[in-house]
Order: structure tokens, then sequence, then C-alpha cells
């Protein structure tokens, strides 16, 4: 992927005016989704990759056929987080995106890289362009849910998703810190000026569980998630703890074997997006 991605300069955007919509670009013709899911933070460092991975493992474990779209380019995670690494397979003009051992489809930028640590020093016009072409010069095939693991914040990228791509409703990760919640409101505000539902919240490191008596200890202090989802309508929220079990996962490119979680609210909420008819 180069700096040549026929990407242009976002107009001004003037914050007291809802944020005009254009019409979504078109996937490549060989691909078909069914429902598209972006995962946001208003800041970084609160487990939105992680949560994205997650939710993506639970549909897949469900039976629906799920990918990953990471958008996060200059600070991708995912492919760690499945054990993958290699280029893509090009048909074409066009990307084939790799595939999990469990069967998940994922396009990342490290797949692209000589070495995955090697930094993506970009300006956001770039970067955007490089997310359309993820949507549009990828051969996703049919998937039931896509799941877009978003960069924090409110920046060029989050508005070119939220422009370019037909998405169907966002889960916002945020933390229990009441800084982090102030930021919340930022995504969720964003949100709703391009007329993107809230689907959920997820509080990411809300609690840690004592491996001797099994209390809860909030070590951020009490968590306002009800709250939160309270003032902005949103029905469905679920609290993850802190385990130690996860990172190492996610370190070691295993997180699909991970056990359990606790998104079975979000997960419930997911598969109702589609009739059982067109899924499990």
């Amino acid at each position: 992927m180069s700096e040549n991605t026929g990407a242009k300069e976002m107009p001004e955007i003037k914050i007291k005016r809802a944020l005009k919509k254009p019409d979504t670009l078109p996937p490549h013709d060989d691909t078909s989704v069914k429902k598209i899911i972006g995962v946001v933070s208003g800041k970084g460092g609160v487990g939105k990759s992680l949560v994205t991975s997650l939710l993506a493992v639970n549909m897949n474990n469900h039976g629906f056929q799920t990918s990953i779209l990471d958008a996060d380019i200059t600070g991708p995670s995912i492919p760690r987080a499945f054990g993958l690494s290699g280029q893509p397979v090009t048909v074409g003009d066009a990307m084939l995106p790799l595939k999990s051992e469990g069967g998940i489809d994922i396009m990342s930028i490290n797949f692209l890289l000589k070495n995955d640590t090697e930094p993506v020093i970009w300006r956001g016009p770039v970067i955007s362009g490089a997310v359309s072409q993820f949507w549009t010069d990828v051969i996703w095939g049919e998937q039931e849910f896509m799941f877009i693991d978003m960069p924090p914040g409110t920046g060029d990228v989050a508005l070119t998703v939220f422009q370019s791509i037909p998405i169907d409703g966002i889960i916002v990760v945020t933390s229990p810190q009441e800084l982090v919640g102030m930021i919340v409101e930022k995504a969720v505000n964003m949100a709703d000026k391009m007329n993107i539902p809230v689907l959920g919240i997820v509080e990411n490191m809300s609690y840690a569980v004592c491996p001797k008596c099994g209390e809860k200890i909030n070590i951020f202090g009490e968590s306002h998630l009800e709250e939160t989802a309270e003032k902005f309508g949103i029905k469905t929220f679920c609290r993850l703890p802190f385990d130690s079990r996860l990172a190492e996962m996610c370190d070691n490119g295993t997180i699909e074997d991970f056990p359990e979680d606790n998104l079975h609210s979000m997960v419930k909420m997911l598969r109702n997006l589609i009739p059982p008819t067109c899924g499990i």
C-alpha cells in the first residue's frame, strides 16, 4: 500500500452542524456483508482491539461467518492477537484477507509491511485512503458479521469509516475512569451526528477478581457504566474484568482459545441483528 492511494483532503467540519453522510463506497463485486459493526473508543489503551477480537471470536464460535477489518493503521494489534503474518494473496487488482486458525477473515496493514514493527508514517488522508481500500479492494466473500477495529478518537479515519462504509452500528469501548467517560461521550456524539446507532458499551478493565475469595475489586473506583448507558439510551452494556490470561494469549496469538468472557449480553444483541433464517 503506497501513498498514491488517491485519498482526498476531508472538508472542514463545522462542529455545530450535523455531519453530512455521502453515499458509501461499494465493496468489491465478490463481497457481501450482512452486518458491519464498528468498534470505537474515545482514547487509546482501553482495550478496543481486544474487544474487537473477542466479539469476532464469539460470533465465529456461534456459527456466523465473521471478519475483521483492521482500520487502526498506525497501531495494528489484531494480527498478533490471532497469530497471523504474511502477505495477502492478490487476485487481479484485489486482495484476499488472511484467515485465522478458527476461520475468521482478517485484513490489516501489518500484512503489507516487511515486518510488523515497521512504523506507518503517513498523513491522515493517506491513512484514510488505505482504510477505504481495505473495504473496496479486498475480496471478503460472503460475511455475516464484519467488525471494524477503529483507531481511537474522532479524527480522519473514524470519519472516513463512518462516511464511506455502510456501518450498521458501533460498540463503544471504555474504562471506568471519569475522564475516559467524558471522552466516550465525544465518540457517542459523533456517531449521533452521523446517524449511526450506538449498539452497546463495553467497560474493559472494570474490576479485578481476588484469586483467593472471588471478591470483585473496583480498582478504578465505582463503575458509572449503567449511568452512561442510561444517559444515551443504550440498552446493551457489559463489564470485562482484568484477566492476565487474555494478555498472555494475545501476545501468543491464541486469543481464539480463550475459554470464556463476559460479553454474553453483547453477543445476544448481535445475534438478534440477523434473523434465524440467515444465521445460526
